[in-house]
């Protein structure tokens, strides 16, 4: 054991901190405390290596402890530590606008940098309200999300997410869903399932129901990652795009998650060949380093905006104290350099097959029910105990730390996203430690 992490846990008052998203009063009865990472592993108070299977919380993506990164930040923090967004500018935020849109969808090159994916839900929604505004449809306010959908925690993301616990506390914004893309027929598919793109004429219907005029956005995850990783079905995006074009709708891709290679291209967009006219990003932005995010926004919605106001105007009311932030932007620049440099995404397209074909090799452990994957990101579906929903998988995010792996859990649903500088060694590593936590559940 390593006694100095020990002793900082020894001394850790733990009553002040509120943590989220978290069962507070049974984490701090028995904690699970990180003290430190490096590459593609966590150390433990109690100095065991844990194997990051869902790269933090979907976001590291190019693994722990990136020097280039902390020194690219410390350089920025003692040349220029903070500067105004507003009416002001300074160099880095538009070189890395520029690196950002050359990676980009086509068409997707106008950059409006938030801090978190949350942030960046909300603005977008923002935007494509302020677009319809500005070519005299400022009746279209209506928001469409979908089942089983995470869009963060602000006002407008919980309005257009699906997560029940998420939404049926608080005042929402005028919005509907459509269904999410689970089918049962699909059960242990490989990659896209074959049924159900038929779920996308679910817009349809809401537009019968609402007209289009008052329809301002449909967003969704082209991966659905926090509620349990639904790949879409094949034909569904291009088919969700369709309806939109049809009926003047703009189409919001979530890729806080998918974003940065998590598919083995640089967006989901550019995977499923769909190209949405919003698209929100976080997380892998900056490695997880600094908190930031991006909207990229089409060519189209921002000359409408930015072309509609009067000359000398503010345009688009809306940003942060820290968008933009010097820091933040260095680190951005240096991790997009680490991707570029070690074809990250180039290596988590050359693993996806081999990461799909250990995780359905546990079809047969015990309550396995579904597994689900594409590019690096899969879900275990597990059966619920009787009169005990979520037990089961709350009992495994317990068990597989034990055993020196993290994982997310959505009820009864094991998450994985892993950093894509995974190997082959620490793939079949992370299915061997689930097969003994499955063997093990109750």
């Amino acid at each position: 054991m390593d006694d100095a992490a020990q002793d900082l846990t020894n001394r850790t008052d733990m009553t002040a901190y509120w943590m989220p998203f978290t069962a507070n009063r049974q984490f701090k009865a028995a904690p699970r405390m990180l003290v430190s990472a490096s590459g593609m592993y966590y150390r433990s108070d109690d100095g065991r290596e844990i194997l990051d299977g869902t790269a933090g919380l979907w976001c590291v993506n190019a693994g722990h402890g990136r020097s280039e990164i902390a020194a690219a930040v410390q350089h920025q923090l003692m040349t220029l530590d903070y500067a105004p967004s507003f009416q002001m500018g300074h160099p880095i935020a538009f070189d890395f606008a520029a690196r950002l849109a050359r990676i980009a969808p086509p068409g997707l090159d106008r950059i409006f940098y938030v801090n978190s994916g949350s942030e960046a839900v909300d603005t977008a929604l923002k935007m494509a309200i302020a677009y319809h505004r500005a070519r005299g449809e400022g009746q279209r306010v209506r928001l469409v999300g979908r089942e089983r959908a995470y869009h963060g925690v602000g006002f407008g993301g919980i309005s257009v997410g699906g997560l029940v616990n998420n939404r049926r506390s608080y005042p929402l914004l005028t919005s509907d869903h459509i269904r999410h893309t689970q089918d049962p027929r699909n059960a242990f598919a490989r990659g896209l399932p074959l049924h159900g793109a038929e779920r996308a004429d679910d817009l349809e219907q809401l537009v019968a129901l609402h007209g289009a005029e008052t329809i301002a956005a449909v967003i969704v995850e082209p991966v659905a990652g926090a509620g349990g990783v639904l790949p879409p079905p094949q034909g569904y995006l291009e088919r969700l795009r369709a309806i939109c074009d049809k009926h003047g709708i703009l189409l919001i891709f979530d890729e806080v998650i998918t974003g940065f290679g998590r598919l083995g291209t640089p967006f989901a967009a550019q995977f499923f060949g769909v190209t949405p006219d919003l698209m929100t990003t976080a997380k892998g932005i900056t490695n997880a380093t600094v908190p930031m995010g991006a909207v990229f926004a089409s060519r189209k919605v921002h000359d409408a905006v930015v072309g509609g106001g009067a000359e000398g105007a503010v345009e688009f009311f809306h940003g942060y104290t820290y968008s933009g932030h010097p820091a933040a932007c260095a680190a951005g620049l240096a991790t997009l350099d680490i991707y570029e440099r070690e074809g990250l995404f180039a290596n988590a397209a050359a693993m996806a097959p081999l990461w799909e074909e250990a995780l359905h090799g546990l079809k047969d452990a015990p309550n396995v029910v579904d597994i689900r994957n594409v590019g690096l990101m899969a879900a275990i579906e597990l059966a619920p105990r009787p009169g005990a929903p979520a037990a089961r998988g709350y009992q495994a995010l317990v068990k597989t730390f034990e055993a020196g792996l993290t994982v997310r859990v959505a009820g009864d649903i094991v998450c994985l996203s892993p950093p894509l500088i995974i190997n082959a060694e620490q793939v079949g590593r992370v299915a061997e430690i689930l097969r003994g936590v499955l063997t093990y559940l109750d």
